[in-house]
């Protein structure tokens, strides 16, 4: 009977009792949730720090502001280049047909390129939350199963009147699969949270640079 028994996850899994499979269900949904989430960002973070080098290349390379808005247009893909734009944006609108400036242009530019920043910042940070839960949660969620199946394999061994390790292995592995399962949910999603925040933290950092920057180009020529 001892070498009858199935010691693989799958057969631990099958032999568990509901709660126990769907606590194990959902840890194992939430780790795929958490490394598309981890694969996402990754992606993304590169994409944005490789634009963002691109875009200040063209900044600082000397061509008049107002022809680089012209070549990228008020709408453009690249998210340094959003907040570039929409600092324009709100300088052209402060401008009077007669040519003068419209008063207080200097912060109604400066509060544009703001919430700019902060709409790519909600985009950037999109999906951390997810990481932190799942990172926060998933072992205690494992440890409930884990809980719930020892419990059941102590009814078990009361109700066989039986404490032979045959007897009492096969509940114990399973229930302690859950608490594993939880483990390996919440381990990459707290190592990938922590990265991928700082990460974040540091491109958002680079954009309200970028802004302060443009920001005293354009005071500026406000003050000239």
């Amino acid at each position: 009977m001892e070498a009858a028994v199935d010691f693989s996850m799958w057969g631990l899994f099958a032999r568990a009792t509901l709660t126990v499979k769907l606590v194990m269900v959902m840890l194992v949904v939430a780790s795929f949730w958490s490394w598309s989430v981890i694969i996402q960002k990754i992606i993304l973070y590169r994409s944005a720090r490789r634009e963002a080098a691109q875009f200040d290349r063209a900044f600082w390379s000397g061509e008049p502001l107002d022809g680089l808005f012209d070549e990228i247009g008020p709408e453009p893909e690249g998210r340094s280049a959003r907040i570039f734009a929409a600092g324009m944006m709100e300088w052209r609108r402060s401008h009077r047909q007669d040519g003068g400036l419209i008063a207080n242009a200097t912060s109604r530019i400066d509060r544009s390129m703001d919430v700019a920043v902060a709409k790519e910042a909600e985009a950037l940070q999109k999906g951390l939350p997810v990481l932190a839960t799942i990172g926060s949660t998933a072992p205690f969620v494992g440890l409930f199963g884990t809980v719930w199946g020892i419990m059941n394999a102590f009814i078990e061994i009361a109700e066989q009147q039986n404490t032979n390790l045959a007897v009492v292995a096969p509940g114990i592995a399973e229930a302690l699969l859950a608490t594993g399962l939880g483990l390996l949910a919440a381990i990459p999603a707290v190592i990938f949270y922590n990265k991928l925040s700082a990460d974040s933290d540091r491109i958002l950092a680079g954009y309200e640079a970028f802004a302060d920057e443009f920001a005293t180009i354009l005071s500026r020529q406000l003050d000239s």
